[in-house]
């Protein structure tokens, strides 16, 4: 019998985001990392979850470990590198947006090599999930997300994985190459709009859908922010509506959708309805600031779904 819902396996990242308070422009700590993100998101809907990433062990890699604790997420399988450091990220804002600024080259996390990857766990997992960032960090790393796909596979444990672009990680060939080889072997496919419009140069929702049904995944949840999210099955396609809300900051919106579509999908197999409870999980996430903090328990979406 598989003992955990989900293993995520990925890299954090302290979060210092940028804030006004009194004319003044200051960074709030916080957490960040696109794949433990998700293990939070799915666990305050119900979900038990696992971690498998590497931490420094400094201060940063610590507060990770309490928060993990914290969330009831288990952490049996994160390796501590005496030498190693924990990544971060500085959120500032634009006039497009969002300003990512990373310090995670040579990363406790990037440096995780196939022989580290904790089999056991792997195989008594629902679903294992992982991202293209994941992949992006290192070589190493994307040869042990290939090799924690085959051996979920193997193991009757279902594939998620989000193809998330983030191309100063990676030159775009290079990462529409590596996605594409994961995004076959994936049982769930979790991409955003745009990006997927970069790795298919397809324009269509419906066309980019098609396209990784065509490359042989079973089910496919298309976020189109604002415009809600196209769920796609060889048998269905259907687009579920978003649910408007005054956004304060989007960061851990995909985040959040993905840890919430996985955890309502484990509970009904119904990749629709997950995504109408996703939708409203991560349209909760906006409305406070941060990735994770703002990331809403089941209680709070289901009484948003009520209308209440």
């Amino acid at each position: 019998m598989k003992s955990i819902d989900l293993l995520a396996f990925g890299e954090p990242l302290m979060e210092f985001a940028e804030v006004q308070r009194n004319g003044e422009r200051l960074y709030l700590p916080g957490f960040g990392g696109d794949v433990p993100n998700t293990a939070v998101a799915a666990v305050r809907q119900g979900a038990k979850a696992a971690i498998f990433t590497a931490l420094g062990r400094d201060s940063f890699g610590q507060d990770f470990l309490d928060l993990w604790h914290r969330e009831g997420i288990d952490c049996s399988s994160v390796i501590s590198r005496k030498d190693g450091r924990t990544g971060i990220y500085f959120i500032s804002y634009g006039a497009d947006g969002h300003v990512f600024s990373y310090a995670r080259a040579g990363s406790a996390a990037s440096l995780i090599t196939v022989d580290e990857l904790p089999l056991i766990q792997i195989a008594s997992a629902r679903v294992l999930h992982a991202s293209g960032i994941t992949q992006a960090i290192s070589e190493s790393c994307t040869d042990a997300v290939f090799a924690a796909i085959n051996h979920a596979k193997a193991n009757g444990t279902v594939v998620s994985y989000d193809t998330n672009l983030r191309l100063k990680l990676w030159p775009l060939e290079r990462a529409r190459a590596i996605i594409h080889g994961a995004s076959a072997m994936s049982d769930i496919l979790l991409p955003g709009l745009d990006d997927a419009r970069q790795l298919t140069e397809l324009e269509s929702p419906e066309e980019i859908c098609a396209f990784y049904l065509n490359l042989g995944c079973g089910l496919v949840a298309l976020t189109m922010g604002k415009n809600g999210t196209m769920v796609a099955t060889k048998e269905r396609r259907e687009v579920i509506a978003a649910k408007p809300v005054e956004a304060v900051d989007a960061t851990g919106a995909g985040d959040t959708f993905d840890g919430a579509f996985l955890a309502e999908w484990l509970l009904h197999r119904d990749p629709f309805r997950a995504a109408a409870y996703a939708n409203a999980a991560a349209a909760l996430s906006t409305l406070g600031e941060g990735a994770v903090a703002p990331m809403p328990h089941r209680a709070e979406v289901e009484h948003f779904l009520q209308g209440a």
